[in-house]
């Protein structure tokens, strides 16, 4: 089994994040660069983290007009990470836009495209805050139509959140990635995050990626965290 776990790196320094990638290389698929990480550390940071062989999932959740997010996306796909993410509430023209452009930059550098996610809805929102925004207050629903909107716009992947995968499952081509924030082990609180399942449930529903944080990241053992997050999809898996 691919390992489907994602490190957020959600720390305040590029050490402090260097630390954790020499922890938990062996037992992740990847590590999540967010904005604190990436102002902080700037695109150095990457590098180190893709010089170390890891894959990078760079979470900036690029939102603009479209020749803005396309230059973003060259200039990510020049880092070489694996993933990125932009908000598909940014439109179709947007979404058009940083596909094609991440296509191209990889093409050129003769490497494999980076993934271009499109955000559907924040996993800290709920039905009160959508409807507080001026938005369909059925979160599904809302998910459901942004997600719509991505694929015909030719991306390859969503973020959701682990609530909404099953439903994408049914409306969206097999071969779309889904990865799903939102992820808390059974004993572990949901601090901010409202719409979670845990890992092995989000496997079940469809999801290809989990972005864990604070369980691995915050844990008093981080790697002990993540093996044993990682052992109970394995024997979930039955392997």
């Amino acid at each position: 089994m691919r390992n489907p776990i994602i490190a957020a790196l959600d720390v305040p320094t590029a050490e402090a994040a260097m630390k954790l990638v020499q922890q938990l290389a062996p037992v992740v698929g990847a590590f999540k660069v967010g904005k604190e990480l990436f102002v902080s550390g700037g695109p150095e940071v990457v590098r180190k983290i893709r010089s170390s062989g890891a894959s990078v999932f760079l979470d900036l959740k690029f939102h603009d007009i479209p020749n803005t997010v396309a230059r973003a996306v060259a200039a990510a796909a020049q880092l070489d990470v694996q993933m990125l993410t932009i908000h598909s509430t940014g439109g179709s023209e947007m979404m058009r836009a940083a596909e094609q452009t991440a296509q191209e930059t990889a093409k050129r550098l003769g490497r494999t495209p980076p993934l271009v996610l499109g955000v559907t809805i924040l996993t800290s929102l709920d039905s009160n805050e959508l409807a507080e925004i001026g938005m369909n207050a059925n979160v599904g629903h809302q998910v459901e139509r942004l997600a719509s909107l991505a694929i015909r716009a030719g991306l390859r992947g969503l973020v959701c959140s682990p609530l909404e995968i099953a439903g994408l499952r049914q409306i969206i081509p097999a071969d779309i990635q889904l990865i799903t924030p939102g992820i808390r082990p059974a004993d572990e609180k949901k601090d901010d995050q409202k719409r979670t399942l845990s890992p092995t449930e989000a496997l079940a529903a469809g999801a290809d990626w989990l972005v864990i944080g604070r369980p691995i990241c915050a844990a008093e053992n981080p790697r002990a965290a993540a093996e044993k997050i990682l052992a109970s999809l394995d024997a979930s898996n039955g392997s």
